[in-house]
């Protein structure tokens, strides 16, 4: 049974670790645990739900669907990230956000991409939600990063080992911080993306300062560095 599976108790080391920072995201939260709850593996795994200081009813979802919640004194989404792997066991770090939904073979499609390609780190292909202005980055995401010499793992779809993850110093507090997360992981270990593996997120942030803004960052910056081995 899923829930079964789902690992919280002290003397069970999950494999992994799904690590979900959510600020006053009660609408979207549930079926994000949801999906984490169904999916199809016998590998042990747990949820880490990282609280912005909610004024909603984020923590009692959170707590009612199983999972290990710590709140977060301040604001910003790469403390908060990086706040939920302090506490993480797993072997493995899945960061994904309160409005991403994975499907049933995630775990495992993803544990057995990084070990048959060698990797500490990968993403995937992602479907944007919402308003149709999201579907340039959704390209982008797509098309683009997995390109990149050193690929952009989007924070609301990062799949990196512990290890890896302390190496690169983890998500710094700045802007773009899954953008300057990925450029360090790419200094110190092999990424790259799961080209089988579909999950699907929220476009509704799409015009806020964070993920979005890397469209731009690399046309400016790195669009010389695209390699052609797609």
């Amino acid at each position: 049974m899923a829930d079964e599976r789902a690992s919280t108790a002290s003397d069970c080391a999950p494999t992994a670790s799904f690590v979900v920072p959510a600020r006053n995201e009660a609408d979207y939260l549930p079926a994000t645990l949801a999906s984490i709850r169904e999916l199809e593996t016998d590998e042990p795994y747990e949820v880490v739900v990282v609280d912005g200081e909610s004024n909603d009813c984020t923590v009692d979802v959170a707590e009612a669907k199983g999972a290990r919640v710590y709140h977060q004194n301040g604001r910003g989404i790469g403390p908060a990230r990086d706040l939920g792997a302090t506490h993480a066991r797993g072997d493995w770090l899945a960061f994904v956000d309160a409005d991403t939904v994975v499907r049933p073979e995630y775990l495992d499609a993803m544990l057995g991409f990084v070990e048959r390609e060698g990797l500490d780190g990968a993403s995937s292909r992602c479907r944007l939600t919402g308003p149709r202005r999201a579907k340039p980055m959704e390209w982008t995401i797509n098309y683009v990063f997995p390109r990149l010499l050193r690929p952009v793992l989007p924070g609301f779809n990062c799949f990196v080992h512990r290890e890896a993850y302390r190496d690169a110093g983890g998500f710094p507090d700045v802007p773009n911080e899954d953008t300057a997360f990925s450029r360090r992981l790419g200094r110190v270990a092999e990424t790259g993306y799961c080209p089988r593996v579909l999950v699907e997120s929220s476009g509704r942030r799409i015009a806020d300062v964070g993920l979005t803004g890397t469209l731009y960052h690399y046309l400016r910056l790195d669009w010389g560095r695209v390699t052609t081995d797609y």
